[in-house]
C-alpha cells in the first residue's frame, strides 16, 4: 500500500524557518510529481510548491524567495525549506505525490498526506 507522510511541523515565530518532510512509500513505479499544499484555516487548499521527477520546481507567488522544495528520488522524499516566515503562513501543509503504477498499462494516481501543522506568530 502506498503512503504519504509529512512532518516537520511546528511552532515558529515570524521570521523564523521550519523545514517541512514528505515520504512516500509503498508499491511505487516513480513518483511523476511532489507537491506541497497549504490550507489555512477555513479557507482553500492551495499549491504552494512541486518538483517532477527531472527537479523542475514551481512556487506559488507569495512564497517565491521564502520557501524551496526539494526532491531526493532515491528515498521518494520532497521536502519543503520554509523561511522568513509569515503569520499567514500558518496552516496545515499536505503533501501531494503523483505516483506512476501499473496497472493495464502505466497509470497515474494522486496520493494525499495527513497534513502537518505550521503555526507562525507574530
Amino acid at each position: 500500500q502506498v503512503q504519504v507522510v509529512e512532518s516537520g511541523g511546528g511552532l515558529v515565530q515570524a521570521g523564523g524557518s521550519l523545514r517541512l518532510s514528505c515520504v512516500a512509500s509503498g508499491s511505487i513505479l516513480r513518483i511523476e510529481t511532489m507537491g506541497w499544499y497549504h490550507q489555512a484555516p477555513g479557507k482553500q487548499r492551495d499549491l504552494v510548491a512541486s518538483t517532477t521527477s527531472d527537479e523542475s520546481t514551481t512556487y506559488a507567488d507569495s512564497v517565491k524567495g521564502r520557501f524551496t522544495i526539494s526532491r531526493d528520488s532515491a528515498k521518494n522524499t520532497a521536502y519543503l525549506q520554509m523561511s522568513s516566515l509569515k503569520p499567514e503562513d500558518t496552516g496545515v501543509y499536505y503533501c501531494n505525490a503523483k505516483i506512476v503504477y501499473v496497472s493495464q498499462g502505466l497509470r497515474s494516481r494522486d496520493y494525499w498526506g495527513q497534513g502537518t501543522q505550521v503555526t507562525v506568530s507574530s
